[in-house]
């Protein structure tokens, strides 16, 4: 399941389905991609304990505060909700947008829809390195069990107070972005990285029952997150392809449950989502003038306030049942736009598309005349409020050249890890990236850069020492003195002359003992070569950097499309726009290929050159065919998912994985072998009187010192600590 959900065999799948249809069903909300994983992973309890009896430490939550500023915190973060007497537990299960503008019918103005975080006003995207947006998170209080939780009329005496949680049960919190790429970072990465960091502590504990770190063999980033995101696809494959479940975006519910509400005749019910959808259907309808000439209209609905206006929805929006009801909108609404439109044009003229899947539970804007305007995907979320306040493009020119396409923003590509950090020394490996190669600068953590500034000022000398393993380097390249810029924002080393075998991706490991301005770098080797694309390395590299940047056009001299033949240029644009996978392949849409290259439609001539290209590369085994699938968002997907759109895809395939076993070497050789299971140490509860042999109590403590948690830990009271083995024939 660390290698994602087509990785999983089937039966496997269903048992991780008929779970998770049992979490969906017994959960009030609207179950998240991430929620499900938090299920499996730190075990949910469907008895009505909930996480009560999980090994979650409650005392390493984050804790969050009414009304003020607080790290990005994705859905699935297990918080403490401050309060002025008992602290509230609970697990974020939906979070969007709470902007001010968006009043209490769910009318907003355009350039709040789609706008990125740390817009200012229409055509204004801020320019704050650390951009913020104000949220609105639906805690569920109850996510403990009832041993944690507060009473009706505790939690009754909080809303009405109003000072750690609003009157519907809900925090809304100004949340601070590390970066604008961050802001932008799909679900289940930001997650991964709230797991990875915040609350990395609870993704190792040596409680759960299979840690993370024993799937993957490591504790080292770069084997955790690759299994990480292969558990969230997973879980995220499972819930898509249940027949009892429907999703929308990563939240999934029971069809039963919907089926209930269109029945329910209350309020939030089927009559109420019908009006939604007949008034987000007439809201953009021009009152007629004379001699019959009408002016274009657009609005823009925010769900999660359109339906507060509904009567009797005030007791039903509390709590978790708000996101619930915003969900059931949303769907009932794309069912709407789907069954009763063409492509989001319907028979009045009015054209409905969803805008914006965050700001205030879901934007839907509303146009007439729609027939003027281009079709798409009505359920892509297209953010045209926003990209209508800024400046039109300049034309291009007629004669199309390939574009130098920019270096795709993914979310954890080429990031740091710090490795150690003692009173000797402070260890920290990076990838190299093309933009270091060509202007010789290399980035400091932010940690080693305060240190250096503090002793030595904003601009010290630094001596570099370089080892390139297995390899002599040039005195002149083996140690220099650069210099080191350190500044609020961000700190780097310039005035580097990089060997001559160093290339995007290499991964480089730096050592810099404590109080002096000497920093050691080095690289580490291989066990034995490998052929990655057209390099051939016996280095470690970042399969990600090496297949985006290690480009035909791209090397230490500069980064250009010019000059390129069709057969570079297809090369190039797949790995620098296709779907990157964890381990450096890139899938691209081959019917986006040409305007790709070229920034737009190209001449047919160009078209036909590109094609000719492609059928040579696929034919030399240097791209692969593939088929993808583009769900309801736009999101393309590898491999294709059951009920979306199929697309053909081109794929850059740079070497073929190894796969890492952590308990052998092998390759399952027959099919007598299936029947063997691998089983990882794990907790096993003591009968009452029973108590542990000092031999188990040993193995635990070597478990937890390989998951890095050599602190001490012990077994807790009532289990004992059963050796990982295999049982099977």
């Amino acid at each position: 399941m660390t290698k994602g959900y087509d990785a999983v065999p089937d039966e496997e799948r269903d048992r991780l389905q008929r779970y998770l249809e049992a979490v969906v069903a017994a959960r009030p909300a609207p179950v998240h991609t991430t929620v499900a994983f938090n299920a499996v992973y730190f075990g949910y309890d469907l008895g009505g304990d909930g996480y009560g009896g999980s090994p979650l430490c409650l005392d390493d939550f984050p804790v969050i505060t009414f009304g003020e500023c607080t790290p990005a915190l994705p859905v699935g973060a297990m918080v403490c909700v401050a309060t002025g007497s008992e602290p509230l537990y609970a697990e974020i299960v939906y979070r969007e947008g709470a902007h001010q503008e968006v009043g209490s019918l769910g009318d907003m103005p355009a350039w709040v829809s789609g706008a990125p975080a740390g817009a200012e006003g229409p055509g204004k995207p801020g320019d704050s390195p650390t951009p913020w947006r104000r949220e609105l998170l639906v805690p569920d209080l109850h996510a403990f069990g009832p041993a944690l939780s507060l009473s009706s009329a505790q939690l009754h005496r909080l809303r009405t107070r109003r000072r750690w949680i609003n009157e519907d049960g809900h925090v809304v919190v100004d949340v601070c972005y590390a970066s604008p790429a961050a802001a932008r970072r799909d679900d289940l990465t930001a997650y991964a990285d709230h797991l990875l960091t915040t609350a990395r502590e609870q993704l190792l504990s040596p409680f759960v029952p299979v840690s993370l770190a024993a799937l993957v063999g490591g504790t080292h980033d770069d084997d955790l997150r690759p299994g990480l995101l292969g558990l969230l696809d997973t879980v995220r494959g499972v819930l898509n392809s249940s027949a009892a479940l429907r999703t929308w975006g990563h939240y999934a519910m029971t069809r039963t449950s919907l089926a209930d509400c269109w029945r329910d005749t209350g309020p939030l019910g089927g009559d109420d989502l019908r009006s939604l959808a007949a008034a987000v259907e007439r809201a953009a309808t021009p009152a007629r003038r004379r001699y019959g000439l009408t002016a274009p209209v657009t609005v823009y609905t925010a769900v999660g306030p359109r339906l507060r206006r509904f009567p009797g929805a005030t007791e039903l929006l509390r709590g978790v049942g708000y996101a619930a009801a915003v969900c059931r909108a949303n769907v009932a609404l794309a069912d709407v736009v789907q069954g009763d439109s063409d492509q989001g044009l319907f028979e009045n003229g009015s054209r409905i598309t969803l805008d914006d899947a965050f700001e205030g539970g879901g934007v839907w804007r509303s146009h007439h005349p729609g027939a003027a305007e281009a079709p798409g995907d009505p359920l892509v979320p297209a953010g045209r409020g926003w990209t209508s306040t800024l400046p039109a493009p300049s034309e291009p020119e007629e004669e199309l050249d390939p574009v130098d396409l920019p270096l795709a923003d993914d979310a954890s590509l080429g990031t740091g890890e710090l490795l150690r950090n003692d009173a000797k020394e402070t260890v920290w490996q990076a990838p190299l990236r093309l933009a270091h190669l060509i202007d010789g600068w290399f980035p400091l953590p932010r940690y080693v850069g305060q240190e250096l500034r503090q002793s030595y000022g904003a601009r010290p000398t630094v001596r570099l020492e370089l080892d390139h393993a297995g390899k002599v380097l040039d005195e002149m390249e083996a140690v220099q003195d650069v210099t080191a810029e350190l500044g609020d924002v961000s700190n780097r080393l310039t005035g580097i002359t990089w060997p001559r075998d160093f290339f995007p991706g290499l991964m480089l490991e730096l050592r810099r003992p404590r109080g002096g301005t000497v920093i050691h770098l080095a690289t580490t080797r291989l066990k034995e070569p490998v052929q990655a694309g057209d390099r051939e390395t016996g280095h470690c590299y970042d399969p990600r950097v090496l297949t985006r940047e290690d480009v035909p056009g791209s090397d230490r001299h500069g980064d250009s499309a010019v000059g390129l033949g069709p057969r570079q240029l297809v090369m190039r644009t797949v790995r620098r726009c296709g779907l990157l996978t964890l381990d450096g392949h890139a899938l691209m849409d081959r019917s986006v290929l040409p305007s790709a290259v070229y920034g737009r439609r190209p001449a047919r001539s160009q078209t036909a050159a590109l094609e000719a290209a492609v059928a040579e590369l696929l034919a030399e085994q240097l791209l692969e065919p593939a088929l993808g699938s583009r769900d309801a968002w736009g999101q393309p997907h590898f491999p294709p998912r059951d009920g979306q759109r199929t697309i053909p895809l081109i794929g850059y395939r740079p070497a073929r994985p190894r796969v890492i076993r952590p308990w052998g070497d092998g390759e399952p050789v027959g099919e007598g072998l299936r029947s063997v299971q691998f089983v990882p140490g794990h907790l096993r509860r003591l009968r009452p009187g029973c108590s542990p042999s000092e031999v188990q109590r040993a193995a635990f403590r070597e478990h937890c010192r390989r998951l890095g948690k050599a602190d001490g830990w012990e077994l807790p009271y009532g289990y004992t600590f059963v050796t990982e083995h295999t049982r099977g024939r």
